[in-house]
């Protein structure tokens, strides 16, 4: 058996959502009036002067119950409810036709004193059901009446209501004997009973109907499976819709399948049912999504499965916990923030060095366009950090903005810019080294990754930076002072009792080799000073360089203290330098990767291995290159491999690497994700990526999974909550 679940598409619902009051009706026709008097004062105040009508409107208000849009009626035939449905009419001439009245009664049925005759009106209210269901759904309301009718009927409205879902049952309780003008009897009686329940009762006609809240119903899961093909839908079991006040009678059909039949043949296989589904979809996953995910209903997993990542989604990104593996320190503040810090470095100067420094770069400051070189001085300049943080400061937005990106701008395969590399690093010339040498940048530039980390939605981040390039006389002194400011500024947060669990991950440089032992002996020795805050390392650089096994000595130290590796291939170069990396330097994970699916054996390799390749779209765009329809002038470069990746089962997340040169957030990389690969992204397959991140985390396992198991519940309160079936 052929198990999966819909999606209920546009085709399923005619027009927009309504608002739908289904009712039953039998000899008393005036309960419908005495439940629309109070759905939808706005329509009928039928209750303006009960003597309780704050605690009336207080339960309405409580059920966020809303005025109908329809009156649906559902009944038999005969000639009590041939004159019930008369005075309904009229009633309803008498209020003025507001909304629409439509009408439904099981063909040629009466007394209900046969099996038969019950069995066609619950197929009949069943359907109707159906159809309110469908065209209330995403956004409507249905709400039904089971004050009329006999009782089989409300039984069965109710049932109806329990398996197709509605936002309320209603009735209506009044004490014995009811007022004479309540309780008509003759036909003259019933005629002036149209009028007067069309228009506000008087207190005590009004005192003596008490209407009430009986319970909800929330759709059955098991109706939202599609089995061989087949699906519970009012295409599947139609019925005609009937013109407002008119009545459509409506005859049993003599074949085919009745919903009655369907719905409990999916009731008694339920089990099988929901196990044949969650087999399928376990056969079909790529990656395994959060736990919490799979006790939602099918339709909410489809509706997960099948709705592609839009633009629309940035918000419910941005709310969810996420976790960003590639971060570099360096470049990961916007130019608001680095303004910030060049404050805090320019606060402490005396007034005569802050208008050296000034006189310094008043070059720059004088013209719009800075010549290519123009960082070089600034960098062999011993105040190099205060010089920066002047120009930041004094530098208009516009001389910012186009000396740091426009200068390099399309940024789309900078590789190939005639600067290279330099062009993808030119926004960040302001940033990173140029600042993090001075003492006073430290607490700002922390105070700022916090804020940016907060504002992402992170519950987790990973950076990575070179210490010994920050402090050199003093790496790891750098590393400890970092680590201090981040847990101060989390600490003066007391809003957010989960901050970020922020860790640190040490970059080593290819283009220095004969420094790499040193500083790996530097992080090793920091490691356990740090509690926790140093993670692991990372080889980055111009892979064309040096080779990995060429520097594999100089990682000795590490692979003995057993610290985690991330390294930096595959972004430019072939797949062999991953392999290097891979089988060299026993690499963890993977920055970039880009060129992996050009060795399928390696691909399966690192699957089995569950090495993870940390993804940065938006980087890799600007610096490889790859087509992006955002970007007109990428639209010749190939697509992006992620979709491949997904396909053969690759573990696989998506980072932001330098998100202030970028101008990148971890929502966007996700949304950039989606723009750039075949078929783009689900919402669910965005959830799994997400997943992969904290999977892959370099942490104690124990703290993994502790931290695993807190996202893990802060997903799905917010999946469960946006995402409705």
């Amino acid at each position: 058996m052929n198990v999966s679940a819909p999606v209920h598409s546009a085709s399923t619902i005619q027009g927009h959502p309504k608002n739908i009051l289904l009712c039953t009706l039998g000899a008393s026709w005036a309960v419908i009036p005495e439940i629309l008097g109070w759905l939808a004062p706005d329509l009928l105040d039928l209750y303006a002067h009960h003597p309780k009508r704050a605690a009336l409107d207080q339960l309405r208000h409580q059920h966020q119950l809303c005025s109908p849009d329809e009156l649906w009626i559902c009944t038999t035939e005969g000639i009590q409810t041939r004159a019930s449905l008369r005075h309904l009419l009229a009633w309803w001439q008498h209020l003025g036709q507001p909304l629409p009245l439509r009408i439904w009664t099981a063909a040629s049925t009466d007394q209900l004193a046969s099996q038969a005759e019950c069995d066609h009106i619950r197929e009949l209210t069943l359907r109707v059901t159906l159809l309110a269901s469908e065209q209330a759904l995403n956004g409507g309301q249905l709400v039904l009446s089971l004050a009329g009718g006999r009782k089989t009927m409300s039984a069965d409205l109710q049932t109806a209501g329990a398996l197709l879902g509605a936002l309320a049952w209603l009735h209506v309780v009044s004490p014995e004997p009811l007022p004479a003008l309540l309780f008509a009897r003759s036909e003259a009686e019933k005629e002036a009973q149209t009028a007067l329940l069309a228009q506000p009762l008087s207190a005590d006609l009004a005192a003596a109907i008490t209407p009430l809240v009986a319970g909800n119903g929330r759709r059955n899961d098991l109706l939202d499976m599609c089995i061989d093909g087949q699906r519970v839908c009012s295409q599947r079991f139609p019925l005609p819709l009937p013109d407002a006040g008119q009545t459509v009678a409506w005859p049993l059909p003599d074949e085919g399948d009745t919903l009655q039949r369907e719905i409990t043949h999916r009731l008694t296989q339920s089990s099988q049912l929901m196990g044949n589904f969650m087999a399928q979809l376990a056969q079909t996953e790529r990656h395994e999504n959060w736990r919490s995910l799979y006790r939602l209903p099918p339709a909410h997993i489809e509706r997960l499965r099948n709705t592609a990542l839009q633009p629309c989604h940035d918000l419910w990104l941005t709310a969810l916990p996420k976790a960003d593996l590639h971060r570099h320190l360096g470049g990961c503040l916007d130019l608001a923030a680095q303004r910030l810090v060049a404050q805090a470095i320019l606060s402490g100067l005396a007034p005569a060095k802050r208008l050296q420094r000034l006189q310094d770069v008043h070059s720059l400051l004088s013209i719009e366009e800075w010549p290519w070189d123009w960082p070089t001085p600034l960098k062999n300049s011993p105040n190099r950090a205060e010089c920066c943080a002047t120009l930041l400061l004094h530098a208009s937005d516009s001389q910012l903005q186009h000396n740091l990106f426009d200068v390099t701008g399309p940024r789309v395969a900078l590789k190939n810019h005639p600067h290279g590399f330099e062009a993808f690093e030119r926004p960040g010339e302001l940033s990173g080294s140029a600042l993090l040498t001075h003492p006073a940048a430290i607490t700002p530039y922390a105070q700022a990754i916090v804020a940016q980390a907060r504002a992402e939605g992170l519950a987790y981040l990973e950076l990575r930076g070179s210490p010994h390039k920050y402090r050199p006389n003093d790496p790891a002194g750098f590393v400890g002072d970092l680590c201090h400011a981040l847990q101060t500024a989390q600490a003066n947060i007391p809003s957010d009792p989960q901050s970020p669990r922020i860790g640190f991950i040490w970059i080593l440089d290819r283009r220095q080799p004969t420094d790499l032992a040193q500083v790996v002996q530097h992080a090793v020795a920091a490691r356990a000073q740090l509690n926790g805050f140093l993670l692991g390392l990372d080889l980055a650089g111009d892979e064309s360089t040096q080779t990995p096994d060429a520097l594999a000595p100089a990682f000795l130290p590490a692979f003995a203290d057993c610290l985690p590796l991330t390294i930096h291939a595959g972004e430019g170069e072939s797949a062999d330098h991953i392999w290097q990396a891979a089988y060299h330097l026993h690499a963890d994970r993977i920055g970039h990767g880009l060129t992996l699916a050009d060795n399928p054996q390696l691909a399966e390799r690192f699957r089995d291995r569950g090495i993870c390749l940390e993804l940065c779209p938006t980087s890799n765009r600007e610096v490889v290159g790859f087509a992006d329809p955002a970007y007109p002038a990428s639209a010749h470069l190939p697509g992006y491999p992620l979709r491949t990746f997904i396909q053969n089962g690759l573990p696989v997340t998506l980072c932001t690497d330098n998100p202030g040169i970028s101008r990148t957030t971890l929502a966007d990389e996700y949304l950039a994700a989606a723009r750039m690969s075949k078929d783009g992204l689900t919402l669910w397959e965005c959830l799994a990526l997400i997943r992969q991140a904290f999977v892959h985390a370099f942490l104690p396992s124990a703290e993994r999974e502790a931290l695993l198991k807190r996202v893990d519940a802060q997903v799905f309160t917010l999946v469960a909550k946006n995402v409705r079936a």
